[in-house]
C-alpha cells in the first residue's frame, strides 16, 4: 500500500456533504495515521471542519473564483502526494489538478467534466445510495477500507460545551434539561415544511411538557423562524443567529431531538446521535436522510418526488411536505422522546 504523507480532501461545501464526507475522511486518517491531512472548505463552513476529528489543517477558500485562484500557487507549493476530490464538479477537480499532485482521485460519474482531470476514477455502481457510502467508495479505492460502521467523529472542545451551557442557561435551561431543538429553515423554499405546522408541534409539544422548544438557525433564517413563532401559542427559545456553525455539535449533542426540514443541521444531529425527526420533499431520504438508525423522515409519496427541484411543478404545490400532518410529527416526536429522555 502507498505511503501518503500529504494528502488534501476537496470537500468545500455544503453544510450536510461536509457532514456525510466525515467518515471518508475517518477511514483515510485511520490507513495513514502519519500522513498530514489538509481539508479545503468554503471559509464559511471552516469552523465545522476544524472541530472533526483527524483532520491537521482547515484550508477556508472565498467562494468566488477569484477566492480559488488566489489558493493555487500556496496549495501548489504543499506538494500534496494525494488529492481526493468529493465535491465532483469542475472547479474542485481543476483545483485539484493544478496542485500537481501525482495521484487526484474522484468520482467516474463526477459533474461539469470533472473525471477529465482525474488521475483515478471511482465508479459509483448506483445513484441511489447514500452519500456517506457514495464517498466511503473513494476511501475503498485508497485501500482504506472503513470499519462496519462508518465513523463521524468529532473533536468537540470543553470551551464549546461551556459556551452552549452559558447560551441555554440564558434562557432558563440547564444541564439535564430535555429541550426539543427546531430548525424550521432550508436553503431551497421546496425543503420548507409550513410556517404552521411548525408552530401547531411547537405548541403542543411545549403544552405536553415534552420539553422547552429551542429554534435553531443561520442569521438569514430569521424571517423563517419568525413566521413560525408568530403563529404559536407558547413562547418558544430562538436561538437563530446566536450560535456559530462551529457551536452545532456541541449545541445538538445536547438536544433530546431534533425536528427540522432537510437541512444541514439535520446531519450534525445525525452525527452526534441525537434523534431526528425530518420533513422531506423534493429531495431523497435514500439518498441524503439522516444516516444511521434511530431517525424518523416522513413525506407524502407523490408520484413526482423526488424531483430534487427548488421550484414546485406539482398542481397541488408542496404536495409532498404540506401533506405531512402536525399529528403525524407529533406521534414521530413522542416516540422519539422515550428514546432519548434526557439530554447528554
Amino acid at each position: 500500500m502507498p505511503d501518503y504523507r500529504n494528502i488534501l480532501l476537496i470537500k468545500p461545501s455544503s453544510l450536510g456533504d461536509i457532514v456525510h464526507a466525515m467518515p471518508t475522511c475517518a477511514a483515510i486518517r485511520r490507513a495513514y495515521p502519519t500522513a498530514r491531512l489538509t481539508w479545503l472548505v468554503k471559509r464559511q463552513w471552516a469552523g465545522l471542519v476544524e472541530r472533526i476529528d483527524g483532520v491537521d489543517r482547515v484550508w477556508p477558500v472565498e467562494s468566488t473564483l477569484q477566492g480559488w485562484l488566489s489558493q493555487v500557487a500556496l496549495l501548489r507549493a504543499e506538494r500534496f502526494d494525494l488529492v481526493v476530490d468529493l465535491q465532483g464538479l469542475f472547479r474542485s477537480a481543476a483545483i485539484g489538478r493544478l496542485t500537481g499532485s501525482p495521484l487526484l482521485v474522484g468520482f467516474a460519474n463526477g459533474r461539469e467534466g470533472s473525471p477529465w482531470f482525474y488521475s483515478r476514477r471511482v465508479p459509483v455502481p448506483q445513484l441511489e445510495m447514500h452519500a456517506v457510502d457514495r464517498y466511503l467508495l473513494v476511501a475503498k479505492a485508497l485501500g482504506a477500507v472503513g470499519s462496519s460502521t462508518p465513523e463521524f467523529r468529532f473533536r468537540i472542545p470543553q470551551t464549546d460545551g461551556d459556551e452552549v451551557d452559558r447560551l441555554l442557561n440564558r434562557f432558563g435551561v440547564t444541564p439535564g434539561m430535555s429541550w426539543v431543538a427546531m430548525n424550521v429553515s432550508a436553503r431551497w423554499p421546496t425543503k420548507r415544511w409550513p410556517a404552521a405546522s411548525f408552530a401547531e408541534v411547537a405548541d403542543r409539544l411545549q403544552q405536553e411538557g415534552c420539553g422547552t422548544v429551542v429554534m435553531i438557525g443561520g442569521p438569514d433564517e430569521r424571517a423563517d423562524v419568525a413566521a413560525v413563532r408568530g403563529q404559536m401559542k407558547t413562547a418558544a427559545i430562538d436561538l437563530t443567529g446566536t450560535t456559530t456553525v462551529g457551536l452545532l455539535p456541541a449545541l445538538l449533542s445536547r438536544a433530546s431531538m431534533l425536528i427540522t426540514n432537510d437541512s444541514g443541521p439535520m446531519h450534525i444531529s445525525a452525527a452526534v446521535r441525537t434523534p431526528v425527526v425530518a420533513l422531506f420533499g423534493p429531495t431523497s431520504e435514500v439518498r441524503t436522510g439522516p444516516y444511521g438508525t434511530g431517525h424518523v423522515v416522513l413525506t407524502e409519496p407523490v408520484p413526482c418526488r423526488p424531483c430534487f427541484s427548488r421550484t414546485c411543478h406539482n398542481s397541488l404545490p408542496l404536495e409532498c411536505l404540506r401533506a405531512v400532518s402536525p399529528q403525524q410529527v407529533l406521534a414521530a416526536a413522542r416516540a422519539q422522546r422515550s428514546l432519548r429522555m434526557v439530554p447528554r
